[in-house]
């Protein structure tokens, strides 16, 4: 009986996220993966326990001010041509 792997690019698909991310998840040892040469390779068994794997949401993305936005100081002001 052969079982299913996954390179780390199939992982990520499978996983909805991306392959680089699946990497990390490799080095932080919360996905376990084999290697094959150079390649990873990632059970289904692997990828059915990651999907089941509850996560909370990361933090929220701060803001920022539009590029062209102005601090109410023009060039002109500030002394620059």
């Amino acid at each position: 009986m052969d079982k299913k792997t996954y390179t780390t690019n199939e992982a990520a698909a499978e996983l909805g996220i991306s392959s680089a991310r699946v990497r990390q998840m490799v080095i932080d040892k919360s996905l376990p993966a084999s290697r094959f040469g150079r390649a990873l390779v990632i059970t289904a068994e692997a990828i059915e326990t990651a999907k089941q794997r509850k996560t909370s949401p990361g933090p929220e993305a701060k803001s920022k001010p539009p590029a062209n936005a102005s601090n109410g100081t023009s060039a002109k002001k500030r002394g620059k041509k």
